[in-house]
């Protein structure tokens, strides 16, 4: 199931959408659509598959 939710860019600060695959591996990058910076994605997934809370941080961290 994907789930749509807003992230906040941790390189330029951005308010930018993702969606995330409850039934998918919990770790992903994806690139800021503004600033094209590789983003690290952890998603937290409850046992139906809904997200509970998505964590973001800058892959040269």
């Amino acid at each position: 199931m994907l789930e749509q939710t807003a992230v906040q860019c941790p390189y330029c600060g951005e308010t930018i959408a993702t969606e995330v695959d409850g039934s998918a591996s919990h770790r992903y990058i994806e690139d800021c659509p503004v600033c094209c910076q590789p983003i690290e994605f952890e998603a937290e997934i409850d046992d139906w598959g809904n997200l509970v809370r998505l964590n973001a941080w800058r892959d040269d961290d």
